[in-house]
């Protein structure tokens, strides 16, 4: 049901909010209002001001103009403690908690007041919160020990330690699973119940559309607000990009000769089981393979080994029939492999470098270096080039990665990596964390490799990436190849039989 117009004065209201850093304008007259017990998704592609404007919400900037009201009153906020102290609570998309303290001690030092800190109330107090929220963590169990789920539970619980009037919840579903998730959204029930007013900002479509209300940024601007029930995911996509997509058809499987091969790969790891566990698998010139499987299984182990950042204890590999098992990385890349890693800002990009410096990591010292210096000019030309080619948003190629968005930052990596893959294309969680428009983007360039006669290796914890992606499909469980499968012969039934550890007959 459409919820009726709210007589009372809203939790939250933003009139002609604007920010800006230098030239690169991230908020332009945005305006809306929250109410009590209302959810109001913030819907936009990776770099269209969500996460600047719930900064600006939270005491973390200061907005350049525009007015912020909370229950009528006008909000001045000087910092995100600020921020607490009002009733704003915030849960990053990027944890922030000190990895050797407790999950009580990252929740009340230095946010309680009073010279001493009464940890017996404190964690009374937690636990109570755990209770009524259905939330089990331990209240002592130190965050470094905790997996990103249960670090994600302990970001929430920071917000709702301090009785939030206002929380926003930033991609709070990135590092949940499927239970996780929903767990997440009858927690939110109960907060709105509860009467707090709720903005989420999300990339999943599915948990768009579970929102009341859905305001739709683009380019820093607000393009319009919608009633989630009186709206369809189509045009709030449409709205979202300004256009309508194009839905990328898997081509016809027509595949050449074996490009990549792993015989018997293992790796041993630090516990009793191997990290990766006697792996045989062949990728064909022209073949996206998939990669499924529950993180944590060995999708990194895999691709760090083909990509010659780990060695493994035994096994072969081999690409074009040349063993790489003993080359290091760079040669390996030399011979004509691109690898779009995992966490695209702690392994794919130098955040205090420049678009120009990320874009020539790699081949520094070939084809950009002029007598032992880097040539600057050629590297502002490529800058320029991949900026065009692959719609990277930003002023200049002087810009440093570090201040790019999600998406934009991933186009860097993409358009170093496209250059270098003649051969292999390794790709691991290429979307997480993006928005529709950059997710077809990507598909796009996976398809242009294969169009090409790479060989394309795939891992998504997005099954709907994999299905649309994928001629076959490999599912990985504790390390060991429980099974490949046909994408067009197969169904996430199946798969998801292969990723509990359950083989298959027809699995071959």
């Amino acid at each position: 049901m459409p919820l009726m117009p709210s007589t009372t004065i809203p939790t939250l209201q933003v009139k002609s909010l604007s920010k800006s850093f230098g030239a690169v304008r991230a908020n332009h007259d945005v305006s809306f209002s929250v109410d009590a017990g209302e959810l109001l998704c913030l819907f936009g592609e990776n770099g269209a001001g969500k996460s600047t404007l719930s900064a600006c919400l939270t005491g973390l900037y200061r907005p350049d103009g525009g007015e912020i009201l909370l229950e009528g009153a006008p909000l001045r906020l000087t910092s995100a403690a600020d921020a607490i102290r009002h009733g704003i609570g915030l849960v990053h998309q990027h944890f922030v908690l000190v990895p050797d303290f407790t999950v009580l001690e990252n929740i009340v030092v230095g946010s309680e007041t009073g010279l001493l800190v009464d940890f017996a109330r404190a964690e009374a107090r937690l636990r109570q919160i755990c209770e009524n929220y259905g939330i089990e963590i331990d209240p002592n169990a130190r965050v470094a020990d905790l997996s990103v789920g249960e670090q994600q539970w302990a970001e929430l619980l920071k917000a709702l330690y301090f009785d939030a009037k206002l929380l926003i919840l930033d991609e709070p579903t990135a590092t949940l699973d499927v239970e996780g998730s929903k767990k997440l959204f009858r927690i939110i029930d109960k907060l709105k119940a509860d009467g707090v007013a709720l903005i989420l900002i999300t990339h999943f479509l599915e948990e768009v559309m579970q929102a009341d209300r859905v305001a739709v940024l683009r380019q820093g601007e607000l393009v319009g607000i919608k009633q989630s029930a009186e709206t369809s995911p189509e045009e709030l996509t449409r709205m979202m990009v300004g256009r309508d997509l194009e839905h990328q058809q898997r081509q016809a499987m027509t595949l050449g000769a074996p490009r990549l091969q792993l015989d018997g790969v293992t790796i041993q790891g630090a516990g009793d089981r191997p990290d990766l566990d006697g792996i045989s698998l062949t990728v064909h010139e022209g073949e996206i393979f998939g990669i499924a499987g529950v993180a944590g299984n060995g999708q990194r182990p895999l691709m760090e080994v083909i990509a010659g950042v780990r060695q493994p204890s035994s096994g072969t590999i081999s690409l074009d029939g040349t063993r790489i098992n003993d080359k290091g990385a760079h040669a390996i890349q030399k011979m004509g492999l691109g690898h779009i890693p995992e966490d695209r800002f702690a392994e794919g990009l130098v955040r205090d470098f420049s678009i120009e410096e990320n874009l020539i990591l790699g081949e520094h010292r070939g084809a950009f270096a002029r007598g032992g210096l880097l040539n600057f000019r050629k590297m502002a030309e490529n800058a320029r080039r991949m900026i065009a080619d692959f719609s990277i948003s930003a002023p200049s190629g002087e810009t440093l990665v570090g201040n790019l968005s999600g998406g934009n930052a991933q186009r860097v990596i993409l358009a170093r990596e496209m250059q270098l893959a003649h051969k292999v294309l390794l790709a691991n969680q290429p979307t997480r964390g993006l928005d529709v428009g950059v997710i077809d983007y990507i598909h796009k360039c996976l398809f242009a490799k294969k169009a090409e006669g790479v060989a394309v290796l795939i891992a998504s914890s997005e099954l709907e990436d994999l299905m649309t992606l994928c001629d076959r499909i490999g599912v990985l469980f504790q390390g060991r190849l429980m099974g490949i499968v046909d994408a067009r012969q197969t169904n996430l039934e199946e798969i998801g039989l292969l990723m509990a550890g359950h083989p298959l007959e027809s699995a071959a």
